[in-house]
């Protein structure tokens, strides 16, 4: 009886851990979705009127009851008449452009009265932050727009401003990042020439051709560049602040703009689903954080992708020398601890490591031996994507190896017998027998693995990630994959937000969405390799049993 007993304690308590376990990864992914998909939703907008006479125009971000005891005690002046208990209100105030600070805090004591009207607008701009006030107009090349819906009007202005945005960004990634990429490829065929001594006074005249050609293209696509740029630095939006100042801010400035006390439930929604989407998908703007996350995560996923890449098959080699070939001599066990030893070393370690031999010496290497006509300018001399994803790659090395290990252990011996015995060498054996039992088990290690890499933050900030990115690692030049450009990160933006950020106060909802969308990405990786994983142990369960 009192072995029942024992064994439900267990129970239980195996059960509880689980649970807790469980209950704590929900109440992570509560934290972040409350602490940060609640920043795209349009919050009220509030006009305060203090007792001085001055009024104060913001959303109310937080409340918190203080005595006076506490006011006293921090030093901050106060009114004679002052109750035991007040409430201290955190008000964003946006403007910071022409504001002292984003923030401000009031005591309920001071004011007056407050209210919300509807005729507030919010304007979400790509430097600056958030801006408040009333909407007095538009003006178009300095002369004043006028129509029968100026809302309606604003709406659609952003709409044709983004839309040639678009169109510029397009002539300057893909067009002239393809006429430049043709006029080095032509620069490179000539010093080629004249390196053979082959640069003829007929390649002279063809090379001077097709650079002309390729020079009048760029100014044709320059132009409309130019032209671009004029028609919407030509458009601007008349804002009047709370104190009555008049500001006028351009419209490629403006994100968005809507009348947040004048919305329905309707219009909430459509407003949160389009600011979530700008946040996923659009290019970070002018300012960390202000359009979207993009960038950053194509270059998290990009570089596990490619970290994976390199990981498995060095760690599954490196698993079956260790199992099926070592034996188990001194030097076998000896390498075997230093595998495990390794999974403990400090990342910024493998930081510096990838930054002195990865970049350094190997980078370094390849500059001289393959493009020594664009130093001292580095190509693969510098931080970049290539080697940050094999820095990961071996710091992630030793839990592929040791979970690939394991997997290959639990492989009956009768199954590399029986095989063995109708005639199958061992290579035919390990190849069409061992492996396939053991992928499982590769796939978990590939699970820890993008889970770790993905989270890391100290080693990338050595080997090629950086805060802002002109380009993406992937375009239509070719070879479409640079490898040695830098990237974005998730795990580094966070950090940027959280501790780099001058506006840090107003950008912390930005935080925490951002690091959810990393951990939904790991969750979306992870759950992809455990599918994949299950229906192979399920395909391979008869035979191992």
């Amino acid at each position: 009886m009192s072995a029942v007993n024992r064994n439900h304690r267990w129970r239980w308590l195996t059960g509880g851990a689980v649970a807790l376990s469980l209950l704590a990864f929900l109440l992570l992914i509560a934290l972040l979705a409350w602490s940060g998909v609640r920043y795209f939703w349009p919050q009220p907008v509030t006009l305060f009127t203090l007792n001085n006479g001055q009024q104060m125009l913001g959303e109310l971000t937080s409340s918190q009851s203080i005595s006076r005891e506490r006011l006293q005690a921090s030093g901050a002046p106060l009114p004679e008449k002052l109750p035991e208990q007040v409430t201290r209100y955190l008000i964003k105030t946006g403007n910071r452009d022409f504001s002292d600070s984003d923030f401000h805090s009031l005591l309920s004591s001071d004011i007056r009265v407050s209210a919300r009207p509807g005729d507030v607008i919010a304007l979400q701009r790509r430097v600056g932050g958030m801006a408040y006030g009333w909407f007095e107009g538009l003006r178009d090349n300095g002369r004043p727009l006028v129509a029968a819906n100026m809302m309606r009007e604003l709406q659609l202005r952003i709409k044709e401003t983004r839309q040639r945005q678009q169109r510029a960004e397009k002539i300057r990634h893909v067009a002239m990042a393809q006429l430049n990429g043709e006029m080095e490829q032509l620069e490179h065929r000539r010093q080629r020439l004249q390196q053979e001594q082959s640069y003829t006074p007929q390649a002279q005249s063809i090379w001077q051709a097709d650079s002309a050609e390729i020079q009048r293209r760029f100014r044709q696509q320059a132009q409309e560049l130019a032209g671009l740029s004029r028609e919407n630095d030509g458009t601007e939006l008349i804002l009047r602040d709370v104190a009555g100042e008049r500001h006028v801010i351009p419209l490629t400035q403006i994100l968005a703009a809507w009348y947040p006390n004048a919305m329905g439930y309707g219009e909430k929604w459509h407003h949160f689903g389009q600011q979530l989407w700008r946040f996923v998908s659009g290019a970070s703007g002018g300012s960390l954080g202000e359009d979207g996350v993009f960038p950053a995560i194509f270059g998290t996923v990009l570089m596990v992708l490619l970290m994976s890449i390199v990981v498995m098959p060095l760690g599954v080699v490196a698993a079956i020398w260790l199992h099926e070939y070592a034996g188990n001599s001194l030097m076998t066990r000896l390498v075997r601890i230093a595998v495990v030893n390794l999974a403990g070393v400090p990342s910024i370690v493998y930081g510096v490591f990838g930054l002195g031999f990865f970049v350094w010496l190997v980078g370094g290497s390849l500059d001289k031996l393959f493009f020594a006509q664009a130093l001292p300018d580095p190509t693969f001399g510098t931080p970049g994507l290539l080697w940050a994803s094999l820095t990961l790659a071996l710091l992630t090395l030793p839990v592929v190896i040791v979970a690939t290990e394991e997997g290959l252990s639990r492989i009956p011996r009768s199954l590399r017998q029986g095989s063995l015995a109708l005639g199958a060498t061992q290579a035919e054996t390990l190849w069409h027998v061992v492996l396939p039992l053991s992928v499982p088990a590769m796939l978990t290690g590939l699970i820890l693995a993008v889970a770790r890499a993905a989270g890391e933050t100290a080693p990338l900030m050595l080997v090629g990630v950086v805060k802002m990115v002109p380009e993406l690692p992937v375009d239509t030049v070719f070879p479409y994959l640079h490898l040695d450009r830098k990237f974005m990160h998730l795990g580094f933006q966070i950090y940027d937000l959280a501790f780099q950020n001058p506006h840090a106060q107003a950008d912390r909802p930005l935080v925490f969405a951002t690091a959810l969308m990393l951990v939904l990405i790991i969750l979306a990786l992870n759950l992809l390799a455990m599918v994949l994983r299950h229906r192979l142990r399920e395909r391979y369960r008869a035979l191992i049993n």
